[in-house]
């Protein structure tokens, strides 16, 4: 197993967290490579093979791991999924990101992203790549500005409201803005991969990409085969139709890797997993406690504990990226589209605000960089509203505008168990004045409430 990349942040160098101007590297492949991003929803960290897992059987992710990259530090870009997704798709931490808490609109949709919003898709398109979105949107229905196909999609297939996605046996899905009604009988995930592999298929001949943003295994809990746990002695129904429902998420994987491999196409293709959040399940739950999901991270989905954030992320490139290896360098899902610029050759455009830093030098063999930031941050309105910052090894968390700082040691304490607050009031004021610099104002997104 290699490791190439440091654990240690305490000698970071400091990169802008708000960006505003172009740039492009040489893209390190004859040819534009296709790019894949899986997105997992509520999957825990802990419920796959390469960080631990014994239970659930993850053998896609297994490989994906042995022959890529697994990052031990990876970040998502918020504790529930519209603003996660936002900010994987617009390269901007919840402190600037037009989306920064799961807002419902009835009878079906969310908040939309604004119709000025780039995107990673936007990106893409703009350097000759199809796209297609497949699984679930809700970052804006059809008729709104946020819709997929407005934010740089070709192609869509699946869910938009994240409502109707909590049905694994709905009445309809969607094709574009087109319903597509079925049956209320067909597992729709099994029906949304297929779709999207044959789109795979029809365009293996020019550069691709694909955002593949899976509902498995979020609630509810359900599935059409209990397969190898069916039948699993002392195992509570839950607990097997969540593995089953875990495993069937790797079964797509394992297809998307054999469709690349038919196709010829496995040495340019990058592709990348991860979840959107933590686990919907608390960390003393019946779930958690028998498959060990939180891999000992404090709290879970909503919390900006390192539960609610911290996540499985997988690359996989080969010929690319070194097989087999392990990056300790933080990095967040708001590093995807600077990625997807330097990936392709693109530069994004003057003008476009970032936060994200490209993680190709960290990617690719023989490079080593110590860091590539020294802070991270999110904030999320479900409720009160709640901000974090991890600055170098230090994590602080304030759960509310009129509630005191935490302070967490990171290296010494991942999860999250002494407040050491008291101990480092120097610490404190850094902190204090991080929660105020890392972001901007918006009326939709007031701390004080």
């Amino acid at each position: 197993m290699k490791i190439f990349c440091y654990s240690s942040l305490m000698t970071l160098i400091f990169f802008p967290l708000f960006l505003s101007s172009g740039f492009t590297q040489e893209v390190p492949a004859a040819t534009k490579p296709n790019v894949i991003f899986i997105l997992g929803d509520d999957n825990a960290m802990g419920d796959i093979g390469p960080y631990g897992q014994t239970k659930i059987e993850t053998p896609a992710l297994d490989r994906m791991a042995v022959e890529g990259v697994r990052f031990t530090q990876g970040y998502s870009g918020a504790s529930v999924c519209a603003p996660s997704r936002a900010s994987l798709m617009t390269g901007l931490h919840t402190g600037h990101c037009p989306i920064r808490a799961n807002r419902e609109i009835q009878p079906e949709g969310q908040k939309p992203l604004p119709g000025d919003t780039y995107t990673a898709a936007k990106l893409l398109k703009s350097s000759g790549y199809a796209t297609m979105c497949a699984g679930k949107w809700g970052m804006g229905m059809f008729d709104t500005e946020g819709s997929p196909l407005k934010m740089g999609f070709d192609n869509f297939y699946g869910y938009n409201c994240q409502r109707h996605a909590h049905s694994y046996f709905p009445e309809f899905i969607y094709e574009n803005d087109k319903r597509i009604e079925l049956d209320g009988k067909t597992y729709a995930q099994d029906f949304i991969i297929n779709n999207m592999l044959d789109w795979i298929r029809s365009h293996k001949d020019e550069p691709f990409f694909v955002f593949y943003a899976a509902t498995l295994p979020h609630m509810k809990y359900e599935i059409d085969d209990l397969g190898q746990y069916e039948n699993k002695d002392g195992w509570t129904e839950q607990q097997k139709t969540y593995a089953a429902m875990v495993t069937r998420l790797d079964t797509h994987v394992g297809q998307i890797f054999g469709l690349l491999k038919e196709l010829n196409l496995d040495d340019n293709t990058i592709v990348f997993f991860a979840g959107d959040n933590g686990s919907a399940f608390a960390p003393d739950s019946e779930i958690s406690q028998f498959f060990n999901s939180n891999v000992g991270l404090r709290d879970y989905k909503r919390s900006l504990y390192e539960g609610g954030l911290r996540q499985a992320f997988l690359a996989r490139w080969p010929k690319h990226i070194d097989a087999d290896s392990v990056c300790d360098t933080p990095i967040a899902f708001w590093d995807f589209l600077p990625t997807c610029a330097e990936l392709s050759g693109t530069s994004i455009p003057n003008g476009v605000p970032f936060d994200g830093v490209s993680l190709l030098r960290i990617l690719f063999s023989g490079e080593k960089p110590e860091c590539i930031r020294n802070t991270l941050y999110w904030e999320l309105h479900e409720g009160k509203p709640i901000q974090a910052v991890r600055w170098k090894d230090w994590k602080f968390v304030k759960n509310g505008f009129d509630q005191p700082m935490e302070l967490y040691d990171l290296k010494n304490d991942i999860g999250e168990t002494k407040n050491l607050a008291s101990q480092h009031p120097e610490i404190i004021q850094i902190g204090e004045g991080l929660l105020q610099t890392q972001r901007t104002e918006h009326p939709d997104w007031p701390l004080k409430k």
